[in-house]
């Protein structure tokens, strides 16, 4: 199954490079982006010609479309579209500002769908290709703090599921990779911190309390996984990545059927019935 085509944004680091490293490892051509192409160096040193380094910032809708373009010349075709770039946001709803909150959606859901949007016009034309969306285990769950990036994935999620239906008979098959915890500068230094107000002070330090006392996975263990996901027949809409992300999201939506069904009258009072 070697021998395809990758665009990833997001290879600087992390999930990205371990997945690029990954393909290329197997054979496979890639063309790797970044905002700062000098961290792609190591990989074209590594792989030669079975990179194409391409700097990228996704917020840039035309700069996108180059890039997708640049790729597709290069390589000849595209079957694996990953949108990895994005970064997290801590704070609470009240504390992030207007141009936090502008940010992360710009990164996080308007990058994803730039790239979306440049790519599938080449993969309907091959008929074939695999739209990779990274989400996360905060796509299908909600955590205090993380509220405006809880958004932005959330908002990828469903823009990914009408995705699916729409590309149904095409040959371009969709799929949400949902992480939970791996050892990137996520929380680190990639993440952006809002300005504190004091009334939210415990509940910032149990966050962060959590994270201390975590442990969290190699990114680079997610090679093989990333590879079968790609590789399927039939690949799923969602898989989680990490051992932890089901039983947590199993409990949140039995809380939500339980709510849902405890107050099922107000559904027909609120239609005269």
């Amino acid at each position: 199954m070697s021998g395809k085509v990758w665009f990833i944004t997001g290879t600087s680091k992390g999930l990205g490079r371990a997945w690029a490293e990954a393909a290329l490892a197997r054979g496979d051509q890639v063309a790797a982006t970044a905002r700062d192409i000098s961290s792609l160096c190591s990989l074209v040193h590594a792989y030669g010609a079975q990179v194409a380094p391409i700097r990228l910032d996704v917020t840039d809708r035309a700069a996108v479309f180059a890039a997708v373009a640049t790729a597709q010349e290069r390589f000849g075709r595209l079957d694996v579209v990953v949108n990895n770039a994005g970064y997290g946001l801590l704070g609470a709803v009240e504390e992030v500002s207007e141009a936090q909150a502008r940010a992360q959606i710009e990164t996080n859901l308007f990058g994803a769908l730039w790239v979306t949007q440049a790519a599938l016009p080449i993969l309907r034309a091959q008929r074939s290709g695999h739209i990779i969306q990274v989400s996360s285990v905060g796509g299908v769950n909600a955590f205090p703090m993380l509220g405006l990036y809880h958004a932005s994935k959330w908002a990828l999620e469903g823009m990914s599921q009408a995705l699916q239906g729409e590309l149904a008979g095409t040959g371009v098959k969709v799929t949400l990779v949902e992480p939970g915890g791996y050892a990137t500068e996520w929380k680190g230094d990639s993440m952006v911190h809002a300005e504190p107000i004091p009334a939210y002070d415990e509940i910032r330090a149990g966050r962060l309390l959590r994270w201390r006392d975590a442990e969290f996975a190699d990114p680079g263990a997610s090679g093989p996984a990333i590879l079968r996901i790609v590789d399927a027949a039939e690949p799923p809409l969602r898989v989680f990545f990490g051992p932890h992300n089901l039983e947590v999201t199993r409990a949140e939506y039995e809380r939500r059927l339980a709510g849902w069904e405890q107050w099922q009258d107000v559904a027909g009072l609120a239609v005269g019935r």
